[in-house]
């Protein structure tokens, strides 16, 4: 019997997972609500689905990549939500940076038809996404985990880290936007104080890099700041670096949002989050 997968949310990070699928010998089923990507995949040896439901009937492993709690929720619930379409046995794997209780309440409701649920958040972009070096975030129950291994081995080659209990994948991944977040800001002030002072760009990032300081993801983010104005102002570009900003501040408030709860200060992670706009070059008055 062929291994069947789905995956819902073809975008930035979601297309190039979903893509591995087919190839590794995936009976592969996918979902959109934005036509392109979908044929695309559909080029690549998947079948389209008309909803969630009608992908939750023709797949066992089902990858969720959407941007926020709500999208996941949409997705799942409802007539023609997934939960409507998939069997007893089938997994679904939770991409998306989502608060731990978002987790916890799909899995409860689709442990009524015996489907279960992992937060197996992703990190790296789509570059890596595409490289197969993506790094999952896992957390759920150790026998779903088993039966989606294929499919983790089948979009990447690092291994995956498995952080325990359903929630704490998700959990783990806002730790680590964090710890990213505020490198960008760290990036970016240096990179501004250097252009200020009359240091190109380029000789910071030798200096960074030479002593580890400026990492691989900092140089990557450092592109952005090296694009033309008259560019950085197209729509198009503007555009692209709004849909980052609000992935970043949502993340950010999630990650305030738990800390307040475990009655953590993050003073930093708090400053950060206001800055958004400015690391991102988006041209927004009452963010900057």
């Amino acid at each position: 019997m062929s291994l069947r997968a789905g995956f819902i949310g073809l975008g930035n990070q979601g297309k190039p997972i979903a893509a591995h699928l087919a190839p590794a010998g995936f009976e592969t089923t996918v979902y959109d609500i934005v036509p392109e990507p979908v044929r695309e995949l559909v080029a690549g040896g998947a079948r389209a689905a008309a909803t969630p439901r009608e992908l939750g009937a023709a797949a066992d492993i089902v990858g969720i990549c959407v941007p926020e709690d709500d999208h996941v929720r949409a997705v799942v619930y409802g007539d023609d939500g997934l939960l409507a379409g998939m069997g007893a046995g089938g997994v679904i794997l939770i991409h998306s940076t989502v608060m731990p209780e978002t987790a916890a309440e799909i899995a409860e409701a689709a442990s009524a038809t015996n489907v279960a649920v992992m937060d197996a958040c992703v990190t790296g972009g789509a570059a890596r996404a595409a490289n197969k070096q993506l790094t999952y975030l896992i957390g759920g129950p150790e026998a779903a985990l088993e039966t989606a291994r294929p499919y983790f081995e089948a979009t990447t080659e690092v291994p995956i880290v498995y952080a325990g209990e359903l929630g704490n994948g998700a959990k783990l991944k806002l730790c680590i936007n964090l710890i990213t977040y505020i490198q960008w800001a760290a990036a970016y002030e240096s990179m501004a104080l250097a252009r200020a002072i009359g240091l190109p760009q380029e000789v910071l990032e030798e200096a960074g890099r030479s002593n580890g300081q400026i990492t691989d993801l900092m140089t990557t983010y450092l592109l952005s700041h090296k694009v033309p104005d008259e560019a950085k102002s197209s729509e198009g570009f503007q555009s692209l670096m709004r849909s980052h900003m609000n992935i970043a501040e949502k993340d950010l408030a999630w990650a305030l949002q738990l800390a307040r709860k475990a009655g953590v200060a993050l003073p930093v992670g708090g400053l950060v989050s206001q800055s958004m706009a400015r690391l991102y070059n988006v041209e927004d008055e009452w963010r900057r």
